[in-house]
C-alpha cells in the first residue's frame, strides 16, 4: 500500500500520542509544540493555524504538518516549513521528518522526503535546506538519494552538530 502525507485528526489520537512517546525517549519530538496537557482539539488548531502563518510564536514560521500514513497506519511524519529563520538555517531547514522505529528501513523516511520535496515546492520554496545530525547517516543517506548536496556541518549549541543540504527543484 502507498504512502500518504496527510492532516492529522481526531482519531489519529492515540497513534500520535503513542509515536510521540516512541520517539521521546531519542528526544525527537514527534509532535512539534505540543503540550501533553493540552486538548487534542486545540493541537489541531494549532497545527492548522501554522499551516496558514495565524498565531505563530516569535521563533515559529508558517508551516505544514501533515502525517505519513500506509493506509491507516500512522509510521512517520513531516513539517514543511515555508520560509527559514536564522535558527531554521542554522539547525533545522524547510522540511523535517521521522519514522517511527517499528516501520524504519522499508523506504518510508525515503517516500516522505520525497513527497515534502513536491508540497514545500509548491509553497515557492525552490531550493531546499533539510538538515540530520551529523551521526545519523540513515538520514544523510535518505537526504542524498534526494539530490541533497552537503554544504557544510555547523556546531549545534544545544545538541550533535548538524549537516545541511540542499536541493534545487
Amino acid at each position: 500500500m502507498a504512502l500518504q502525507l496527510r492532516p492529522l485528526r481526531r482519531e489519529h489520537e492515540t497513534d500520535a500520542r503513542r509515536a510521540h512517546a516512541e520517539l521521546a525517549s531519542d528526544a525527537f519530538d514527534f509532535l512539534l509544540g505540543w503540550d501533553q496537557s493540552q486538548p487534542w482539539a486545540d493541537y489541531l488548531r494549532k497545527l492548522d493555524g501554522c499551516r496558514h502563518g495565524l498565531d505563530l510564536s516569535t521563533s515559529w514560521v508558517a508551516s505544514t504538518f501533515l502525517g505519513a500514513f500506509v493506509g491507516a497506519e500512522l509510521v512517520g511524519r513531516i513539517s514543511i516549513r515555508h520560509e527559514l529563520n536564522d535558527f531554521l538555517t542554522n539547525f533545522g531547514g524547510h522540511i523535517g521528518y521521522c519514522v517511527r522505529p517499528a516501520y524504519r528501513r522499508r523506504g518510508y523516511a525515503s517516500e516522505i522526503l520525497r513527497q515534502g520535496l513536491v508540497i514545500v515546492r509548491a509553497e515557492g520554496v525552490d531550493r531546499v535546506l533539510v538538515t540530520c545530525d551529523d551521526d545519523n547517516a540513515a538520514s544523510a543517506r535518505v537526504i542524498e538519494r534526494n539530490g541533497g548536496v552537503l554544504e557544510d556541518v555547523r556546531a549545534h549549541p544545544e545538541g550533535p552538530a548538524r549537516r545541511r543540504y540542499w536541493i534545487d527543484s
